[in-house]
């Protein structure tokens, strides 16, 4: 059997990206390899680009982190100026929000802009208002690593298939593995302009276990969640998730809970 290829950085922060929890996925993906990876919220990437599938679906209701990541297919080459200061930072973030009133979000420009702004604005969010303005202030970073060339992503890439839309419209073949990591069961949802509810998740949850490929689905383990997720027949798995974010900068470990359906007893037992 070919060795798995090694991960590559996400080119977006990320709040509540799922880096952490690769080790643990790959043990999972890895004799399904062959198969068509699956996510209905790629979200930072850090999923597909741990487990670097040939092949890929994969969706997000954000149509703006979608795009980013077809412009780097397409060999993004960031010419904006990109600077860790205040100043340059709301300049480029009125100058986004006056592209997508134009209805130029899917620019190379506005890909860039994101791509500056996703880096400089505080902690990774990606945080939209109701008019569908990006409204991230400027973020308290020491330094900032930018990149203007994406090169090294192209290859990977190259077989993979981004589309934007409700998670629900995504089609799937039966034997996808798919990797489900929905907005978390807390307060804040506002990932986009329709947020994520509580039917949402129960949506997610039944239309996953009607899967017949193998299925993980990671979330906060809140207790419907926990008992939703029972009820439909997941096996579970509970760990301590590092916290990447919060509004009120407690940095402490989350319960988290993976669920499975699909995959062999003898590849959980290792988790």
């Amino acid at each position: 059997m070919q060795a798995l290829r090694a991960p590559l950085r996400p080119p977006l922060k990320w709040a509540g990206g799922k880096r952490w929890l690769l080790p643990r996925l790959l043990s999972l993906w890895e004799p399904y390899r062959d198969r068509r990876l699956v996510e209905p919220f790629c979200g930072g990437l850090a999923v597909a680009l741990g487990l670097r599938p040939k092949r890929a679906l994969l969706n997000d209701i954000n149509e703006h982190v979608v795009q980013f990541y077809r412009s780097l297919q397409a060999g993004l080459q960031i010419e904006i100026n990109m600077a860790n200061e205040r100043q340059v930072y709301d300049d480029h973030r009125v100058r986004f929000n006056e592209l997508l009133r134009e209805g130029e979000g899917q620019t190379v420009e506005a890909s860039s802009l994101f791509y500056y702004l996703n880096r400089t604005g505080y902690n990774g969010l990606c945080r939209f208002n109701s008019r569908g303005e990006f409204n991230v202030p400027f973020g308290k970073h020491r330094s900032v690593a930018y990149q203007d060339q994406f090169q090294e992503y192209r290859p990977t890439m190259r077989r993979w298939r981004f589309t934007c839309g409700d998670f629900a419209q995504v089609k799937l073949r039966d034997d996808d593995f798919v990797y489900a990591d929905p907005p978390y069961d807390v307060q804040f949802t506002q990932y986009s302009a329709k947020g994520f509810d509580w039917q949402d998740q129960v949506r997610l949850a039944e239309q996953l276990a009607q899967h017949p490929g193998p299925v993980v689905l990671s979330n906060q383990a809140t207790p419907r969640i926990v008992e939703l997720y029972e009820q439909l027949g997941y096996q579970l798995l509970f760990l301590q998730a590092p916290r990447m974010i919060s509004c009120n900068g407690d940095r402490s470990s989350a319960r988290e809970v993976v669920a499975t359906r699909g995959i062999p007893e003898r590849l959980l037992r290792d988790l």
